[in-house]
C-alpha cells in the first residue's frame, strides 16, 4: 500500500474544513491541518497537497499566491462553489493552481483528484468535459475574432489551438494538419508565447473562455477517439446542468 498523501486544509468555513478533513480521512490522506487562514498553515511537514476552500475567486488567488511563497513545492486545489471559464484559466494563468474543482464533487472523485494533483497532473472542473461535449451556446455564440483580438495567431497557430482543445498530442495534431512533427512544437512554442501562457494546458482553457471549442479542423484520416489529456475526474452527463452544491463532497 503506498504512503498517505499529507494535505493541508485552508478555509474560513468551519464545518466545510471538518468535513474535508473527515472525508479526506476516510480516503487515507492524512490530514495535517485545517485552518482558516494561511497563517496558521503547517508547513512543518510540507504536505503535497494545500486545499484552498474560497467563496470569492479573487480573495481565493491571493490566498494561492501566499500559500505559494510558504509552500513551493506543494501542490495547490482551489476549492470553490461554483467556476466559470475565465475563473479557470485565470487561476492557472497565475502558475499558483494546479487544481481547481467545484464543492459539488462526490468523495471518490474528490479523492482521485488530489491523488493526480499530488502527482503533478492539472485537474479541472468535471463539468468543463461536459460543457465541450454539448457545446454551450454562450461558448459557440462567441466569433474568433473578438476571442482572438491582440494575439497575433496566424490561421494554423489557430488550427492548432482548437487541436490543443481536443487533448490532441503533438503526433496526432501532426497527421490531423499535415505537417511535421517538429512544425506542431515550433507553432505551439508560438502559440504560449503569444497567449502569455505557460503550458498546453492553460492554452486549451485561454481557448476554452472565449468560445474557440468548436469547429476543429476537419481530419481527412480521422483516428479513434481518444481521451482527453486533461485530467477530469467524476465527469457527469452532458445533459446535466452545472449547478454547484456542497452536498455530498468538496
Amino acid at each position: 500500500m503506498s504512503e498517505p498523501i499529507h494535505v493541508n486544509i485552508i478555509g474560513r468555513n468551519e464545518i466545510v474544513r471538518e468535513g474535508l478533513k473527515r472525508i479526506l480521512a476516510d480516503q487515507d490522506f492524512y490530514v495535517d491541518c485545517a485552518v482558516s487562514c494561511v497563517d496558521d498553515l503547517d508547513t512543518k511537514n510540507g504536505s503535497s497537497v494545500v486545499i484552498v476552500d474560497v467563496n470569492d475567486i479573487d480573495e481565493g488567488l491571493c490566498v494561492c499566491a501566499d500559500v505559494r511563497e510558504r509552500c513551493p513545492t506543494s501542490r495547490i486545489v482551489i476549492m470553490t462553489d461554483g467556476y466559470s471559464m475565465e475563473d479557470v484559466s485565470r487561476a492557472f494563468a497565475t502558475g499558483d493552481v494546479d487544481g481547481y474543482l467545484v464543492k459539488e464533487i462526490s468523495c471518490d472523485p474528490l479523492a482521485g483528484a488530489l491523488r493526480l494533483t499530488a502527482l503533478g497532473e492539472k485537474v479541472l472542473p468535471s463539468q468543463i468535459a461536459s460543457s465541450l461535449a454539448s457545446g454551450p451556446a454562450s461558448a459557440m455564440s462567441r466569433c474568433w475574432d473578438t476571442g482572438a483580438s491582440g494575439t497575433n495567431l496566424s490561421a494554423r497557430e489557430v488550427d492548432i489551438l482548437r487541436c490543443l482543445v481536443d487533448g490532441e498530442p503533438n503526433k496526432v495534431i501532426s497527421r490531423r494538419l499535415n505537417i511535421a512533427d517538429a512544425t506542431v512544437k515550433v507553432h505551439i512554442k508560438a502559440i504560449l508565447r503569444k497567449l502569455r501562457v505557460r503550458n498546453r494546458t492553460q492554452a486549451a482553457i485561454w481557448a476554452v473562455s472565449r468560445g474557440l471549442a468548436a469547429d476543429a479542423p476537419a481530419d481527412p484520416n480521422p483516428l479513434p477517439a481518444l481521451r482527453p489529456s486533461l485530467p477530469v475526474p467524476g465527469a457527469l452527463p452532458p445533459q446535466r446542468a452545472p449547478d454547484m452544491q456542497l452536498a455530498r463532497a468538496s
